[in-house]
């Protein structure tokens, strides 16, 4: 072999390539593992209006691992998903020691079967606090990594206000498993239905047979049955102004399942008494 010069240049080339490879190996491990890259800050995108922000500190101390390069993002983005009224997560790196972690929250739409909350995509979600707080103006904010220092021009840590600071009342849905999509839809579709006689839904109740019933905000009740709601509210809407509007005595009952009228009950008959009739 040694008096072959061919086989040596390969061979010494191919040695060459190994330690290159090696030495590249061991410089890029020793860049991702100095100190010089440690992860200083976590920057929210947003202010957060319901997540506590010491929820998000602890998330910070206690979940994250690594340096700027090593830390995974992934398993990060997990960890920030498990607190209580965040839907979705992002989080990116910010070259040499920032990470920015977007926030998007639930917006409640109505409470759910008296235990949960719906949001406005329709999912079920459990909270801490059941009540929506006043909209803020969105501004970056800044939460400090074990060990770090916070960034030039930090604005600061916005805490949102305590919970049932709120004047916003949410309906209540009343619905079997999986029925809180649909009925996000209809409440929509049934808000904007009944708009002109400026009266709003505190309640929408979904039967196990599919029937729908609501409770308006003046108390009035409205059985729509499982067949042509909306024609049947859109009907009672045309009418209303005439007929019952007009009336001296307070109607608290309609029954709209008749196919051309419908049924309007005074104080003292309930929709549970008109069953057991």
């Amino acid at each position: 072999m040694w008096d072959k010069p061919d086989i040596l240049r390969q061979l010494s080339n191919a040695l060459f390539g190994i330690s290159l490879v090696l030495a590249l190996y061991g410089a890029l491990h020793y860049a991702l593992y100095m100190q010089e890259f440690p992860l200083r800050a976590v920057q929210l995108s947003t202010a957060p209006n319901r997540v506590d922000v010491a929820q998000v500190e602890a998330v910070v101390r206690n979940e994250l691992r690594g340096n700027f390069f090593t830390i995974d993002l992934e398993r990060t983005r997990h960890a920030f998903e498990k607190l209580p009224w965040v839907r979705k997560v992002s989080v990116r790196r910010h070259f040499p020691w920032q990470l920015e972690v977007g926030l998007e929250e639930h917006l409640a739409l109505a409470h759910w079967n008296d235990t949960e909350l719906v949001n406005t995509h329709g999912e079920v979600f459990a909270a801490e606090c059941e009540r929506v707080m006043p909209e803020a103006a969105p501004r970056p904010d800044e939460v400090r990594v074990p060990g770090g220092a916070p960034l030039a021009g930090a604005s600061g840590i916005h805490r949102p206000p305590p919970c049932g600071e709120t004047n916003q009342v949410l309906p209540k849905f009343i619905g079997q498993p999986g029925t809180a999509a649909e009925m996000a839809q209809i409440y929509s579709a049934f808000g904007e239905q009944l708009a002109p006689l400026k009266q709003g839904i505190v309640q929408v109740s979904l039967s196990p047979r599919h029937a729908w019933q609501l409770r308006l905000n003046n108390g009035m009740v409205l059985e729509l049955g499982h067949e042509q709601s909306q024609q049947r509210l859109g009907r009672f809407v045309a009418v209303y102004p005439y007929s019952l509007a007009s009336m001296q005595r307070t109607v608290n009952y309609v029954d709209l399942r008749y196919q051309n009228g419908f049924a309007a009950y005074l104080p003292g008959y309930t929709a549970e008494k008109r069953k057991q009739g």
